[in-house]
């Protein structure tokens, strides 16, 4: 039997709180590998390296957009023969591109669904194919983990990067972070970041805690991840990492800041959140909240976790 699971979603967080669980659950449910379609943005091809669930990535590239793509993917799918396809969104091009493709049995959303909860619909949606309860804890497969990590030393992730500046907690909160951490135990910090990020991480290496640093510039998300797994704990925005740690069973203390906390910080115990005072569970995208997040409340939090 093959399977094909569609999760176009554009995030590296999305695909692993909206598709890692439900990858899982179903393949384990048809005991097969699946194949997989996903972005390329979604970086699933560096989670996913060494996952024995899932048989083929198939990345949604520029040439299978608009109409013509439709034609394009239909046929790329229609070759490989797949017997039941998983569409993780309402899209009716998906649903005709399942259908030119030949694939029988078609799995999915309700079609022209504008609004959802992302992880209470893609759960509700696979327990209804599985029959059985789906946990919404993601677990990312890795097979190797750095062995030589000093246990004399906290080794503290830090996600100073977002995917807009309203998402983005100011650097000098994470520097003064670091400075108090380090004057309860020694610490080793991980910048999480990107090379679109290294003014951020440039001025962090250039602070008094810069010498116990590593940053993640110039490193694959894959290269990243046995990195992750061997933190203590997390500490960022909301963005990718904070979901990559999570998937790794780290603790992520995570601020949200202009981002739906409900949607995207209660779908796992690992996941500690810090929203904008006067805000309870109620953090949108339209918070822009950055400015009254509390430093105060992130260091208690963050000493209560190291210790």
């Amino acid at each position: 039997m093959k399977l094909l699971l569609v999760q176009v979603r554009s995030g590296i967080g999305d695909m692993i709180l909206a598709g890692l669980p439900y990858i899982h659950a179903l393949s384990k449910k048809f005991n097969t590998k699946l194949t997989l379609l996903a972005k390329e943005s979604s970086k699933a091809s560096d989670l996913f390296s060494e996952d024995e669930h899932i048989d083929e990535i198939i990345t949604l590239d520029k040439e299978k957009d608009g109409v013509g793509g439709i034609f394009k993917l239909s046929n790329e799918l229609k070759k490989r023969n797949f017997d039941k396809i998983f569409i993780f969104n309402s899209s009716l091009r998906y649903n005709l591109i399942a259908r030119l493709a030949g694939i029988k049995s078609i799995y999915q959303y309700p079609l022209f669904r504008s609004k959802d909860n992302i992880v209470h619909s893609a759960k509700i949606f696979t327990e209804s194919i599985t029959n059985e309860i789906v946990s919404t804890e993601p677990n990312l497969i890795i097979k190797k983990a750095d062995k030589n990590i000093d246990k004399n030393f906290k080794h503290i992730c830090l996600g100073v990067s977002a995917s807009g500046p309203t998402k983005r907690w100011n650097i000098n909160n994470y520097i003064r972070l670091a400075e108090e951490m380090a004057k309860k135990t020694k610490c080793k910090f991980y910048i999480a970041g990107g090379e679109k990020d290294l003014d951020l991480i440039n001025k962090f290496k250039n602070s008094d805690v810069g010498k116990n640093c590593v940053s993640f510039e110039k490193l694959s998300i894959k290269e990243t991840l046995p990195i992750i797994k061997n933190c203590d704990l997390y500490i960022g925005n909301d963005t990718g990492w904070a979901h990559i740690a999570v998937a790794l069973k780290v603790r992520a203390l995570t601020l949200f800041m202009d981002s739906p906390v409900m949607a995207y910080g209660r779908y796992s115990s690992r996941m500690i959140t810090v929203e904008p005072e006067g805000e309870k569970d109620s953090t949108t995208h339209d918070t822009l909240g950055k400015d009254k997040i509390s430093y105060d409340e992130v260091l208690t939090k963050t000493l209560e976790l190291i210790n």
